[in-house]
């Protein structure tokens, strides 16, 4: 089964963002991958794909050099100050030297245009099945309390029930079950779970941490498990 099959299969659409100036292409490219049971989101600019990513946390961008406001080197850059998400470039630039600096800045993969669709799509579906292998770390379920959390299915239980959390939940808890034992600084977590133009929105941890305390810890006044660090960041304890 192949990548986007097991998408389907899931019924969860990978999340690509596709990051180009050029209609046709743009076009081209959501057909295409909308046929193959990706979900596409589109950005004609690199400030515009910043604010996608930290936004709308898509796990693949595909990704033009040559955009209108900032060179593509620069979108890699500022992402990777961030996040691990696998970025492709897709480019009109054949130089090995572009190639290389694209690499360097933290690109995963280099294809050039003109592309074939297949060869494209199989790039897609290496780099998020090493995206996969690199954040789960073998990995899949983590307990604290009577609450299970299944990283790879994305759920919780607690009690043996399910729990419902929201997006923005899941991730301040993802981050805290993957650093388990160790301190998370504050701007560490708002980088990841809103990007890196909220990085001084500590009101934001306070209020979700609640949420996630009403939902998860036994006594919320007194948690044992999600815990604060004044001034400094959040924990989790099992």
């Amino acid at each position: 089964m192949t990548g986007d099959d097991r998408a389907r299969a899931a019924g969860e659409a990978v999340r690509v963002l596709v990051v180009d100036d050029d209609p046709q292409i743009v076009r081209a490219l959501r057909i295409n991958l909308s046929a193959h049971g990706y979900h596409v989101l589109t950005a004609p600019d690199g400030r515009s794909a910043l604010t996608s990513v930290g936004e709308a946390r898509p796990d693949l961008v595909v990704l033009d050099l040559g955009l209108p406001d900032l060179d593509g080197t620069e979108v890699i850059a500022g992402l990777r100050a961030w996040t691990e998400v696998p970025i492709i470039v897709l480019s009109a630039r054949t130089d090995s030297a572009d190639k290389v600096v694209a690499l360097d800045a933290g690109a995963d993969d280099y294809v050039t245009k003109p592309f074939g669709m297949a060869e494209l799509l199989a790039r897609l579906r290496a780099a998020v099945r090493r995206a996969a292998t690199a954040t789960g770390g073998g990995e899949r379920t983590v307990a604290f309390g009577d609450v299970e959390v299944d990283l790879e299915q994305k759920r919780v239980r607690r009690g043996g029930a399910a729990v419902h959390l929201t997006p923005t939940e899941w991730e301040m808890l993802e981050m805290l079950v993957r650093h388990r034992g160790k301190l998370v600084p504050q701007r560490e977590m708002l980088r990841h779970v809103w990007g890196p133009r909220h990085d001084d929105r500590t009101h934001y941890l306070r209020v979700y941490l609640a949420q996630l305390r009403r939902k998860l810890e036994a006594d919320p006044s007194r948690p044992r498990h999600l815990l604060t660090e004044p001034g400094m960041g959040y924990r989790l304890e099992t």
